[in-house]
């Protein structure tokens, strides 16, 4: 196993260390500038094209070099993903609907995914959130600010909201990897369900079948956005 494969447990994190210790030289480079050049290698040839050695080429620097702004390569994925979480953008005022206002960060999500598909590569638990992903909780709790559920449950609730965000980009990115379109997808299921049923002996998927649109499941909202709001309509109190 490579020393840049192994595991052998957290330390420190590296967001409450500082950037550049109090002494010796200023550093040549930027925890942001070595996010930023392991994110070009990610989004060309994926996560797995990220090593030490390759952010420290994309930098101009030895790889020992690095060592001295992250301390593992998890470190530099950290780095990275709380980097395109800042893509976020947090300007536009609240609409005082919960329900709105996580469905346009949910959007905000999604996009962030489709930009950077290698994201989902990295493990949504046992790293610890970087500044823009606090910025990102912070906003969704806002969201909630008037809803009728303790802190505890509001958090739960952010949790959910952000894994179902998380599901359905890999499922959409997990289509268009596959070269399939989502609304064709839905339509070829669609007819291949009814000739399953034809036979009569699937009642229950028959009738929810037969509730569809005529022509197919394809309506002018997004998929995302129905399925979304349906969600969030039920997750949060009435």
């Amino acid at each position: 196993m490579t020393e840049e494969l192994k595991t052998t447990g957290r330390g420190p994190s590296i967001w409450t260390r500082p950037e550049r210790s109090a002494r010796g030289p200023a550093p040549e480079h930027s925890r942001e500038e070595i996010a930023a050049a392991g994110i070009t290698l990610a989004d060309a040839r994926g996560l797995s094209a990220v090593t030490m050695r390759s952010a420290a080429a994309a930098i101009g620097t030895a790889p020992a070099s690095l060592y001295r702004y992250v301390a593992t390569r998890d470190e530099l994925v950290e780095l990275m993903a709380d980097q395109v979480y800042g893509e976020i953008s947090y300007h536009e005022p609240r609409s005082g609907d919960p329900v709105a206002d996580l469905l346009r960060l949910g959007q905000q999500s999604r996009a962030v995914y489709h930009r950077h598909p290698w994201l989902l590569d990295v493990p949504a638990t046992g790293i610890f959130p970087g500044p823009n992903a606090v910025a990102f909780i912070e906003h969704t709790l806002a969201a909630l600010a008037a809803v009728d559920l303790t802190g505890p449950e509001k958090l739960v609730t952010v949790g959910l909201f952000s894994g179902v965000v998380r599901l359905f980009a890999q499922t959409e990115i997990s289509q268009r990897q596959a070269g399939q379109d989502t609304a064709q997808w839905q339509n070829s299921l669609a007819g291949y369900l009814l000739q399953i049923t034809a036979g009569g002996q699937h009642p229950q998927l028959a009738g929810a079948l037969a509730d569809s649109p005529a022509g197919g499941p394809v309506q002018d909202e997004p998929l995302f956005d129905r399925a979304m709001t349906r969600i969030l309509t039920g997750l949060l109190p009435s």
